[in-house]
């Protein structure tokens, strides 16, 4: 009875014995659990800014501030070609800085440049990390001149050409998705 006892124990102790390649396989694995969850709290855990509505931006840029509406109508039918959620630039400091600096914009906003009274304008997109469409709008608000895709970063001259009172920037392609031409008008409303 006391042998079968002994048998016992050694076929248990062999059951949890590990071989010598067993010991470095789990020793190894056990280290790249260590080695991984040390790097997870070395790294900065601060999770990035990701936007919560249409009219965030990415941490670090200047944040858009809704302060209307603004609304492009065809210009024979005076049908909605669309809606978007405007900031306003209303002086001189507003439209200095403009959109610069902003990485992305969504199709859903817009940047909307009101002078005190119509003249020739002219923009560029200086400090301005997007390609935008830029529109040149009349008193009446009917879009007379527009530039599509301008180039980021550059300092060359974009003139209206003719007396505009408002100016709007939207994202790069926005008017070719839209079908918004020149001729066709903009209506806004502040908040």
């Amino acid at each position: 009875m006391k042998e079968k006892a002994n048998k016992n124990k050694k076929d248990n102790k062999k059951g949890f014995k590990l071989k010598k390649r067993e010991k470095v396989a789990l020793i190894g694995f056990i280290l790249l659990i260590l080695t991984v969850i040390l790097i997870l709290n070395l790294t900065d855990n601060t999770p990035e800014q990701v936007p919560t509505t249409a009219y965030e931006t990415v941490k670090d840029e200047p944040q858009f501030v809704r302060e209307g509406e603004l609304v492009f109508l065809k210009q024979e039918s005076g049908d909605t070609l669309k809606h978007i959620i405007i900031e306003i630039a209303d002086n001189d400091v507003e439209r200095a800085q403009g959109l610069m600096y902003r990485s992305a914009m969504a199709d859903s906003l817009g940047m909307l440049f009101i002078f005190d009274e119509e003249r020739e304008q002219s923009f560029w997109m200086k400090n301005t990390i997007m390609t935008l469409d830029i529109m040149y709008a009349n008193s009446d608000g009917e879009i007379l001149t527009m530039y599509k895709y301008t180039t980021p970063y550059s300092e060359a001259p974009i003139p209206s050409y003719q007396k505009a009172q408002y100016v709007v920037e939207v994202a790069g392609g926005f008017t070719d998705r839209y079908n918004i031409q020149i001729g066709d008008k903009i209506s806004f409303t502040r908040d």
